[in-house]
């Protein structure tokens, strides 16, 4: 199984980069043959989208990339990081770019929904706008969960509290199905 691993967020020290990569490592012993590939969406930032752009350069090629390793993955773990209650602007953009190669930019496959928040809604509304989105988009979403109070959920290396444990063991245990 190649699984596609990113956070939806441009910070270096993104908290969803901890937790995407703690779920990798939890489908990982579940699922030892697993093939993990993490992207960074630093490493796709481009021009803002504007129908303007696309008419006069065509589909960014940075999105295109993007689009086709999602395409390559039989599976996705996304975490995304909430800002005001939605997606990051830099995961907007390229969400934006990718749409107009197809909307259904994430191809109907398998994904786990994550979030994680210094607050203690745990990523409430950005999860409740993939999950409301995600018939228009073909994201198939087979497991989804939330860490919320992240000062709290997190030692720097695991997360310390059982709730937060099993419910990302349940996540990706969803690929699994």
């Amino acid at each position: 199984m190649k699984v596609l691993a990113f956070a939806a967020s441009n910070s270096t020290t993104s908290i969803n980069r901890a937790l995407v990569s703690y779920a990798a490592q939890r489908l990982q012993a579940l699922h030892p043959t697993a093939d993990v590939t993490f992207v960074d969406i630093n490493d796709y930032e481009m021009p803002i989208y504007s129908p303007d752009r696309q008419r006069a350069d065509g589909i960014h090629p940075l999105a295109q990339s993007l689009f086709n390793e999602i395409g390559a993955a039989d599976a996705l773990i996304v975490s995304f990081a909430e800002y005001n209650g939605f997606v990051t602007a830099a995961w907007k953009n390229i969400y934006d770019w990718m749409s107009r190669i197809d909307q259904k930019v994430w191809q109907d496959k398998p994904f786990v929904l994550l979030a994680a928040s210094p607050g203690r809604r745990a990523g409430a509304n950005v999860l409740q706008t993939q999950e409301l989105t995600a018939p228009f988009f073909g994201m198939d979403i087979k497991g989804k969960f939330g860490v919320g109070n992240w000062a709290d959920a997190w030692d720097g290396r695991t997360l310390t509290r059982d709730e937060d444990r099993d419910g990302i063991e349940q996540a990706v245990s969803g690929l699994l199905a």
